[in-house]
């Protein structure tokens, strides 16, 4: 657990630095502020997160703690449920909170619904019914299971060079991966942030094993359950039930960079070459 709250810190670090040495004053007086901001949710991609992209953890019914968790880039909360518990020892990094059936939770919560709808309804590019996810290198697209999704040991995504590139996972109850499984990238692309533009479309419970390094957005119909040291780059959104943490790491802070509100879904560009530094910006905190 040290070794991934170091990580953790040096990612963010790492960021705050890049973003403070974007300062830029303009030359009629004007001082612009050019912020590295997520494009995850931008109209380039089937699914739209909205507010929901604001948290790391959402829950409907509660959500529960174990243990030294550490929630990065993302606030943590619950509606309709009012229960949020074990923080402290859990830990949710600044400028983030909880929000505990507040507007903001309820807000998040519609969102994630029309986000899951949005998922739930795109046309299938592939249908791996019946394989284990473990072991397959896919390229971008939309891939469904008709029941459960299962995944032991390492699933690769090739991007193909693009950075824009979307992956889709429409799995019809749940999805379960063993012990030690993974998630690993390749070809992402200058200024790609890889596992922002990557959806679990759960129509149940997803359940991520002990010591897993996991990554994306899961959006569970009914609830999530992180086990032991599980690692998830992205975030757990559980619309109906519980998401359950037990000393884990999730970090959504390349989503939504060094406290940057997910639902600002653009860049404040002044002046000719506001476009390149925005790719700059994603690709130096992808490597922080």
């Amino acid at each position: 657990m040290n070794r991934l709250l170091g990580s953790l810190i040096q990612k963010r670090a790492a960021g705050e630095k890049y973003m403070k040495s974007n300062q830029r004053t303009v030359s009629r007086g004007a001082t612009l502020i050019v912020s590295a901001v997520t494009l995850m949710n931008s109209d380039a991609y089937a699914v739209n997160l909205g507010t929901a992209g604001n948290f790391a953890v959402l829950g409907g019914a509660t959500v529960v703690n174990t243990g030294p968790s550490v929630i990065s880039g993302g606030n943590v909360g619950v509606s309709p449920g009012s229960a949020i518990v074990g923080f402290p020892p859990g830990i949710v990094t600044p400028p983030y909170t909880l929000h505990t059936a507040d507007a903001v939770a309820l807000q998040a919560q519609n969102d994630l619904t029309t986000a899951y709808n949005a998922a739930a309804g795109l046309a299938s590019t592939t249908d791996l019914t019946g394989q284990d996810l473990g072991g397959l290198t896919l390229v971008p697209g939309v891939y469904s299971f008709s029941s459960s999704a299962q995944l032991t040991g390492t699933l690769t995504l090739n991007y193909q060079g693009n950075p824009d590139a979307e992956f889709v996972f429409q799995i019809g109850s749940s999805l379960i991966t063993a012990s030690a499984s993974s998630v690993a990238f390749i070809n992402t692309g200058i200024g790609s942030t890889p596992g922002c533009d990557l959806f679990w479309q759960v129509g149940s419970s997803a359940t991520i094993g002990t010591g897993t390094d996991f990554a994306g957005h899961i959006l569970a119909l009914t609830s999530i359950t992180l086990n032991t040291g599980a690692t998830l780059d992205g975030s757990a959104l559980a619309r109906n039930g519980a998401v359950t943490l037990d000393s884990n790491l999730i970090d959504n802070t390349i989503c939504n960079p060094v406290g940057v509100p997910d639902s600002v879904n653009t860049m404040l560009l002044l002046g000719v070459g506001g476009l390149p530094l925005l790719a700059a910006s994603r690709a130096q905190l992808r490597k922080a």
